[in-house]
């Protein structure tokens, strides 16, 4: 089984993933034992061999958050590419990528087809495919606006994120606390922010499809990405497409469970791509 590397977006980190890693390590052992006929065995007791995932930031953010992040989205995969490598990890890589990452592993895969084996790309939009007002719909601008004016107010900033990125309100003062943990241990400059923004804002894809599996997966109810730049995008590239009837943005935030299993579903398939 190949190693999964994660991709988070804009400003968000690895801790950001929340429940997601260990919802997709499960799955992933579970299509590992169908695929096989039996579990996985490691080589010390015996037990299932758990699915490596490889959580890397982007330049800028998290562990990285002392780098000036690239203005480009080119820039973004040769720092995560080559920090994929110097973790001795073997390719060819797994990756599943959120919104900005999601730009980064579709530029990885078009420019290094042999590092990527499959891809999963989750709320994520891109030239030619979307038009501006869809990549960041309007109706956000006021919501972005308020998260840049207190960019220094880790507790109002992240509120007015979970407010825009995220659906699914049972955790709320949870995930405020912890995200306010994040920001304040790793904190991105606003500098930082506007590249990563500026970057993503000015990225092209080639036209052409990358050559691996590719699966795209989104939420009907995004108030930052309208969920059309997806739909686009699985059209053009002919590509298996799944969407969440009420989750946000933060897709893997609002319910993980959901997002492990259509993926599991989608290795398990082998009739073709998944559909939506």
């Amino acid at each position: 089984m190949s190693t999964w590397i994660l991709l988070r977006g804009l400003t968000r980190e690895t801790r950001h993933w929340g429940h997601l890693p260990d919802a997709l390590r499960e799955h992933l052992s579970q299509t590992a034992s169908h695929s096989s006929g039996e579990a996985l065995r490691d080589a010390a007791g015996g037990a299932p061999a758990c699915p490596r995932l490889l959580l890397l930031d982007l330049p800028g953010n998290g562990e990285f958050a002392d780098r000036r992040a690239p203005a480009t989205v080119a820039g973004m995969v040769a720092f995560v590419r080559q920090a994929a490598l110097q973790t001795g990890a073997p390719g060819p890589y797994s990756v599943l990528a959120m919104s900005l990452g999601g730009m980064v592993a579709t530029d990885w895969a078009q420019r290094y087809p042999e590092d990527i084996e499959r891809l999963v790309l989750i709320n994520t939009s891109m030239r030619p495919f979307s038009r501006p007002h869809e990549r960041l719909r309007p109706s956000a601008w006021p919501g972005l606006l308020g998260i840049a004016m207190h960019w220094s107010d880790a507790v109002e900033a992240e509120r007015g994120i979970h407010r825009l990125t995220c659906n699914n309100v049972e955790t709320l003062g949870t995930d405020i606390d912890t995200w306010t943990r994040i920001r304040r241990a790793a904190p991105v400059s606003r500098a930082n922010a506007l590249r990563q923004l500026w970057a993503a804002a000015r990225f092209t894809a080639a036209r052409a499809a990358p050559r691996c599996p590719l699966l795209i997966l989104s939420a009907r109810a995004d108030r930052l990405v309208n969920p059309a730049c997806s739909t686009k995008l699985a059209a053009a590239w002919r590509t298996g497409h799944r969407v969440h009837p009420w989750a946000g943005h933060d897709l893997p935030h609002d319910d993980p469970a959901w997002m492990a299993a259509q993926i599991r579903a989608w290795l398990e398939q082998r009739d073709g791509p998944a559909t939506a």
